[in-house]
């Protein structure tokens, strides 16, 4: 796919810095509204940096991913993808 991350690091409040094949690359800020649901156990810090990349998707123990497709195309427009 044209939007495969391929590198991915963790940063401070609960960001991550990721990078796409295309060159594309930025932010992805989850916000606290961000936890509920299948992602409540991402608040815990521990559990937020286990993150990995697994066929060109940002994933998590407990199939747990994020849609690369609308994360690239927020993150070109700028810069930044906000998760709420």
């Amino acid at each position: 796919m044209h939007w495969d991350v391929i590198e991915v690091q963790q940063q401070d409040n609960y960001s991550l810095w990721v990078r796409f094949n295309d060159g594309v690359e930025g932010a992805v800020q989850f916000m606290p509204s961000a936890f509920r649901g299948v992602f409540t156990h991402l608040s815990d810090k521990a559990k937020f940096g286990q993150v990995t990349i697994v066929d060109g998707v940002i994933t998590w123990p407990g199939d747990l991913d994020l849609a690369p497709d609308a994360m690239h195309a927020e993150i070109k427009r700028n810069g930044i993808c906000v998760l709420t």
